[in-house]
């Protein structure tokens, strides 16, 4: 039999049966304050002739939302258990126990009331509060809230109010009445209803901690839990101690050592949706991901952000995070993590959230993610980060799948409701674009515009003076200032970079930047420029040096020194994070650092590195205890930039003639190699970063470097190294790396070194072709030189064989991205699989690739002359300009092929071609040729169905 809300008191207890009715919206309001504060007073002693009256006047305890909503919050209201102690007197006069219907519609008027009391008193509420505080009732909402009392509650709809209030009838019917009282204050009615949500989301917490207050009054409830009751309260505790500790405090941390906080520079980013056929129009990016968290049509998609280096997602990420714990939770709770604090990505998604969250809301509750109760706003910051070497995992494109469907099976599932955004460097991106999950809602953020830009230097001139801030506008607006710096409608500047202006504003703040610095400097040329003074800055103007010699008794070139071979040891280790003992161990490795440490450690009586690493952007890891990482990633690629540009300075040095044809002996040469090489990859960052040092550099010799480095190839490729039969350099090196409890193999470690020299040869390649006094003596080929006895035409078929040996792709995602210009004329690679690389401009003429894999391959201008390309895949290539004269290209697969402005000539063999009327820009002429017609496809399929 169905219950009314509150009328079961009246006809149950007979005492509390009285002539009184419900009259004006202001009286029922007093009532309910005055039932409040009789039991505040006197609890369960309090007479039933004292409360008759009271109870009678009232239609629900949601009249008392016909007060002022001030004088509701100054009220005894919320420290009162009124449900509680009515059930108790209920039970007491009755002899029986309330039903179920009965009790659920007493405590959830309570619970609810005070989910409304803790969410109008959040500090980020008083405005709001002092808004529409004293705004009095209107009659329309005086009879809504009069109309609850009518309301019945059976059975089943107090079964679904107390497995998850925020689905039942009740929530709906309380959130009607609570949004028409805050628009009749004042409120906007999408702030109104936002606010009610939150309420009832809150207000599931507010019944447990009744139900556990009431005890025996209540036991048809109270058995239910009984078991689970405390653990309940304990993890909404957990969850309220993350948001304290983990999410309200990060905007408010420091930028780096300043004395102002993320907070008080942070301006909103702008981004562009790169769906295809998506509007191009750029989007706020708060305001997308707040429309897409509330767009229940796109549960199922994850809101993917990517963007470049020092753009502001990590500094979004922490802003948006506590925007959603301030104006969303509880109805969305935020959980912030840092891709690089995931040690191991576990097979189930859902397994390695619990493991990097580590609270107990997550760890000892294994329903955590299915409690319908609990909605959580997965915030994944930096994808790009879990390329790390040595983690357990299947990669990027793993990860991103188990990311996609676990926010699918969300969708589906109604007690997992929760969402995911992600972030990353969009470079990372590449060679998986086109195999990530389907259900991505991506954007990319974009350079600060004119606005934004002009809304940074406000923030940043209410920190440091109107003056100072107008000089620095000024330096922008110099028609000397170059426009790589500045930017224009056709390149980005470097002052359009979050992280770049910052450091051009504090750098200019302190008198290092001027208008003469950067005449005639190319892009990545100003990068370095900025890095370098940066790093000159922290180092003796931020602090003044001789109190960074206190600090560190070190000089300034000593920490230099140090803070180089950290960032050596970051970037083997993958990423921004690095263990202290790695550090220690390298410096070691080098008698002059190792004497000065020792002598500092000696006056400090304490370790000298960790002061070194302070001065500069390093903090301790978060999640890895004795570890460090950079601020900034792009510190660490930089500063290994400058500490590879000194090693590759001193190999081309001679040596004193007489003795020592080198500076640096052969010996000495492989062995600091294998030290220097053995990780995962050179980025392209780090290429492009290097390459620009060393064609600035005076002590570099191209011609010298290339002739050593070709020459350690070829041994290299020979097994030369490997197979030593004593001093083995990759067996050494995996030994002291397994020493500091670093994954790795032999193989690997012999793998990688020589691939990331080969990288250093192609890109010594591309430097000369454009030096007219090295283009006859700086030529690399992967083969060996032709015409000469090192020429052997399978050696790169070897080396991507051997390569992949440890893993299917590694040649491929290691050196794929560096091919373009790469000279393999009458190589030999038939059958090698090499989709989605880089051959822009390569010279393959006369090679045989046979049966070779280029599907979605950038082969752009490459000269295929006289190449045998029988039943080579090009699905989806780009062939743009690419010569075929004289080409072998029977049965190749030219499915969804770009041949935009190819040539060819009588003898290119077109017999058996595969496909060729689904490629697109095909010549008239060889359409005329081949009499061809055409069904061009533009599908993008996925690289396996490709094969």
């Amino acid at each position: 039999m169905a219950t009314r809300l509150w009328k079961f008191l009246n006809t149950d207890i007979h005492e509390f049966f009285t002539a009184e009715t419900v009259k004006t919206g202001a009286e029922s309001a007093k009532a309910v304050l005055e039932l409040a504060k009789t039991l505040k007073e006197q609890g369960q002693s309090a007479k039933s002739s004292q409360l008759a009256p009271l109870v009678g006047q009232i239609s629900s305890l949601l009249d008392v939302l016909n007060s002022p909503l001030a004088q509701v919050v100054g009220s005894a209201l919320p420290f009162v258990p009124i449900a509680t102690s009515l059930l108790k007197i209920y039970t007491d006069s009755t002899k029986a126990e309330p039903t179920l219907e009965k009790s659920i519609a007493l405590i959830t008027q309570e619970a609810y009331l005070k989910s409304f009391m803790a969410m109008v008193k959040l500090p980020e509420n008083h405005a709001l509060l002092e808004k529409i505080g004293n705004a009095p009732t209107s009659e329309a909402v005086e009879q809504k809230i009069k109309k609850l009392g009518n309301l019945e509650l059976d059975d089943t709809e107090a079964n679904k109010a107390f497995a998850c209030f925020h689905n039942s009838k009740l929530a709906e019917e309380f959130n009607a009445v609570l949004s028409a009282k805050l628009t009749a204050a004042g409120l906007g009615e999408t702030e109104a209803t936002v606010l009610s949500d939150r309420v009832a989301w809150n207000t599931h917490q507010y019944i447990h901690q009744a139900i556990l207050d009431a005890g025996e009054y209540v036991k048809p409830l109270a058995e239910l839990l009984r078991n689970g009751g405390w653990k309940e309260q304990e993890k909404y505790q957990s969850i309220a101690k993350y948001l304290e500790t983990q999410i309200q405090p990060k905007p408010l941390e420091p930028v780096f050592d300043e004395q102002f906080a993320f907070a008080d520079i942070y301006v909103p980013l702008q981004a562009k949706r790169i769906q295809p056929g998506a509007d191009q129009e750029p989007v706020g990016l708060e305001q997308w991901a707040k429309d897409l968290l509330h767009d229940d049509k796109k549960s199922d998609h994850v809101l993917f952000i990517q963007g470049s280096p020092g753009r502001g997602k990590s500094v979004f990420c922490r802003m948006f995070a506590d925007w959603v714990r301030q104006h969303e939770h509880p109805r969305w709770t935020p959980i912030l993590i840092r891709l690089r604090d995931i040690r191991t990505v576990e097979k189930d998604f859902e397994q390695t959230l619990r493991q990097v969250i580590g609270y107990d809301f997550a760890k000892n509750d294994d329903g955590w993610l299915t409690d319908s109760n609990i909605r959580f706003l997965f915030i994944l910051d930096g994808f790009d980060e879990l390329l790390m070497q040595g983690r357990s995992s299947g990669g990027l494109e793993e990860f991103l799948k188990q990311v996609g469907l676990f926010q699918e099976n969300c969708a589906k599932n109604p007690e997992k409701g929760h969402r995911v955004l992600i972030t990353g460097r969009t470079l990372s991106l590449e060679g998986i674009d086109r195999f990530m999950p389907h259900n991505l809602e991506r954007v990319e953020i974009l350079p600060l515009d004119h606005a934004l830009q002009q809304r940074w230097l406000s923030k940043w001139g209410h920190l440091m003076g109107t003056d100072k801030t107008l000089a620095f506008q000024q330096f922008l607006q110099d028609s000397r200032c170059p426009e790589r710096i500045r930017g224009t409608n056709k390149e980005i500047g470097l002052a359009q970079e979050p992280l770049l202006l910052y450091l051009l504003a504090a750098m200019y703040r302190d008198g290092e930047l001027t208008i003469e610095m950067f005449a005639d400097t190319s892009v990545i040329g100003a990068k370095i420029l900025i890095y370098e003074k940066a790093l000159d800055w922290v180092l003796t103007k931020q602090r003044p040096e001789w109190l960074n010699q206190e600090l560190t008794e070190l000089k300034i070139d000593d920490l230099r020194g140090i803070l180089a071979e950290a960032a050596v040891c970051v970037v083997q280790s993958g990423g921004e994070c690095t263990a202290l003992s790695m550090i220690e161990t390298r410096l070691n490795d080098h008698d002059s650092a190792k004497h000065l440490l020792k002598e500092a450690k000696q006056r400090l009586q304490e370790n000298p590195i960790r002061n070194a690493l302070a001065v500069f952007y390093l903090q301790p890891s978060h999640k890895t205890q004795g570890a460090v990482e950079f601020a900034h990633k792009s510190f660490a690629e930089f500063l290994y930039a400058k500490r590879l540009q000194e090693f590759l300075e001193d190999w081309s040095k001679p040596g004193d003639r007489r003795r020592n044809r080198y500076y640096i002996d052969d010996e000495t040469m492989e062995r600091q190699i294998y030290n220097l090489f053995w990780y995962g990859g050179l980025t392209p960052e780090i290429v492009e970063y290097l390459m620009e040092l060393l064609r600035n550099s005076l002590k570099f010799d191209p011609v010298r470097l290339f002739e050593r480095l070709e020459r350690f190839y070829l041994q290299w490729s020979d097994g030369e190294f490997i197979d030593a039969p004593s001093d083995n350099l990759p067996l050494n090196t995996y030994q002291e790396l397994k020493q500091q409890n670093i994954t790795s193999g032999t193989r690997q470690v012999d793998i990688y070194a020589g691939l990331n020299v080969m990288i250093l040869l192609l890109e010594l390649h591309r430097y000369a072709q454009f030096q007219n006094q090295l283009q006859d003596k700086i030529t690399f080929h992967p083969c060996g030189q032709t015409n000469t006895q090192d020429f052997e035409k399978e050696r790169l078929l070897r080396i991507i064989a051997y390569s992949n040996s440890t893993s299917s792709d590694t040649f491929r995602r290691v050196v794929g991205r560096f091919l373009c210009s790469v000279n393999l004329s009458h190589a030999r690679f038939f059958g090698a699989y090499l989709p989605q690389t880089n051959f822009q401009n390569a010279n393959l003429s006369y090679a045989d690739i046979t049966r070779v894999g280029f599907a979605v391959v950038n082969l752009k201008g490459v000269n295929f002359t006289g190449a045998n390309l029988s039943r080579t895949n090009l699905s989806q290539a780009n062939l743009e300009n690419a010569n075929f004269s004289r080409a072998n290209l029977s049965g190749a697969n030219f499915f969804g092929a770009n041949l935009k402005n190819i040539s060819w000539d009588k003898q290119t063999k077109w017999e058996n071609a595969q496909r060729l009327e689904t490629a697109v820009n095909v010549p008239e002429a060889l359409q005329q040729q081949l009499d061809l017609v055409l069904s061009p496809s533009t599908e993008i399929l996925p690289l396996e169905d490709l094969d």
